[in-house]
């Protein structure tokens, strides 16, 4: 059990937590024909659309209300309908995600008041979902904006149906990349299920080539698979943020979930495999006993490195619990573990103390750990502690390819184990002896050699 603190510092000096508002865009940019609109001032969008931009390298759709101090004091009313009714006209998205930002939220307009004058005023919004989202950003981090989009379109979209024994629903969490997505779709539709995957930015930020151009995402989970939801057998929760949604649907449709609170090593793995086995009543495909057995073979390759070694990581709640377990299980000890917002993981983490705080924090805890685990703005932490670093989590902007980094499931996990392990090898002390060049001849056979010349 670890003992979860709270740093105590006037202010973040080094950041690693990003905002609610950010958090819950991304969840929308996972539906298709969609427009994130946070409403705040323009500075609030700026920054968050250069993140998304930096990190995906793709166009990103992201709409403002652009406040200023007048209509702050005065009430943001006029600014959402004129920002809806403009987006509608320019860009007909089928629905738009509305979410707060600390400067609206510190004001206190009532965003669903609003919400219902504007569809009384323009019928013609009729057919397009509108879901408010309040996620001010003086709370939480990226983690809760996301959890509370999802469970805010489950609330609005979704609607009861009549059951489809095959169907079932996947709230994946924001630590999930697009690879780790499209490879859970896959191991579903392995077992003959059809998966509604929510929000699936597997689909819109995959970094595809689009045969034609729209101002809103393009790709993704549709409105209409949302309101389909309701007629799963299953909902697959992966990640603990996501237990509020996966909730919300069971409460409005009465469809069972079951929470994987990580999909990153053997254990895990086979909890989820040996499930979707039982839910739809067939074996376990070949294809994933081969990828189990090669799992099996990197860890026993691997783990004559990951033993003892000393690791500090920080990263979201559900992503330091997804790649620290796992680091723990290989053999690491987690000698400093940092991380950005409250969870009901943090105290069942395998460390003496987890520390809800900045990258400060980490770098001064990191000192003297063999590997440093987090995103893009660890770099320079890690070289002027001259250790190994391993970026994971969001931004990755100095990586191509940040997207498709897989880390979920037995290849995911394979993956990982080299990876990681190399970067141990890469770092091993020159007597050690597998840090010996592979052209390196026995001391043995040199003197030997040396008589025979003599």
């Amino acid at each position: 059990m670890a003992t979860v603190t709270t740093s105590k510092k006037a202010c973040a000096v080094n950041p690693l937590k990003m905002s609610q508002p950010i958090g819950a865009a991304l969840a929308f940019l996972g539906l298709d024909k969609c427009m994130p609109l946070l409403h705040g001032s323009q500075g609030c969008t700026a920054f968050g659309l250069v993140l998304f931009v930096r990190h995906f390298r793709e166009t990103i759709p992201l709409q403002t209300t652009a406040m200023n101090e007048v209509t702050t004091i005065l009430g943001g009313m006029d600014n959402i309908e004129q920002a809806i009714v403009n987006i509608y006209n320019r860009a007909q998205p089928d629905i738009i995600g509305i979410c707060s930002t600390g400067l609206t939220e510190t004001k206190g307009d009532d965003v669903d008041g609003f919400l219902k004058l504007i569809r009384r005023k323009h019928p013609e919004l009729a057919d397009t979902a509108l879901v408010y989202v309040p996620t001010p950003d003086y709370l939480g981090a990226f983690q809760d904006g996301w959890a509370k989009a999802v469970t805010a379109m489950v609330e609005t979209v979704c609607e009861p149906a009549p059951k489809t024994c095959w169907q079932v629903n996947i709230l994946p969490g924001c630590h999930l990349s697009v690879a780790d997505i499209e490879e859970l779709r896959e191991i579903v539709e392995s077992f003959g299920l059809l998966p509604i995957v929510a929000p699936d930015l597997s689909g819109s930020l995959d970094g595809h080539i689009p045969e034609t151009f729209l101002p809103t995402t393009l790709g993704g989970t549709k409105v209409s698979q949302i309101k389909q939801m309701g007629g799963s057998a299953m909902t697959l929760a992966i990640g603990e943020q996501m237990r509020p949604a996966a909730e919300a649907l069971e409460a409005k449709t009465g469809v069972p979930y079951r929470l994987f609170d990580r999909l990153t090593g053997l254990a895990a793995n086979d909890a989820l495999l040996d499930f979707l086995s039982e839910l739809s009543g067939t074996p376990v495909p070949t294809k994933y006993r081969r990828q189990r057995s090669q799992l099996v073979d990197a860890m026993l390759d691997g783990h004559f490195f990951f033993g003892g070694k000393k690791v500090a990581v920080g990263a979201e709640p559900d992503l330091l619990w997804q790649i620290g377990s796992w680091l723990a299980e290989m053999g690491c000890e987690i000698e400093a573990a940092v991380t950005t917002t409250h969870s009901p993981l943090l105290e069942k983490m395998p460390a003496a103390e987890v520390l809800i705080g900045d990258l400060e924090d980490l770098e001064n805890r990191a000192a003297g750990c063999d590997l440093l685990v987090t995103h893009s703005h660890g770099r320079q932490a890690a070289a002027r502690l001259d250790i190994p670093f391993v970026r994971m989590g969001l931004p990755l902007f100095d990586r191509l390819g940040a997207a498709h980094k897989l880390s979920i499931g037995y290849r995911g996990t394979r993956d990982l184990v080299f990876e990681i392990g190399n970067l141990f090898i890469d770092h091993l002390p020159e007597h050690h002896p597998d840090s010996w060049p592979l052209t390196r001849e026995p001391a043995g056979e040199r003197h030997a050699q040396a008589d025979t010349c003599h």
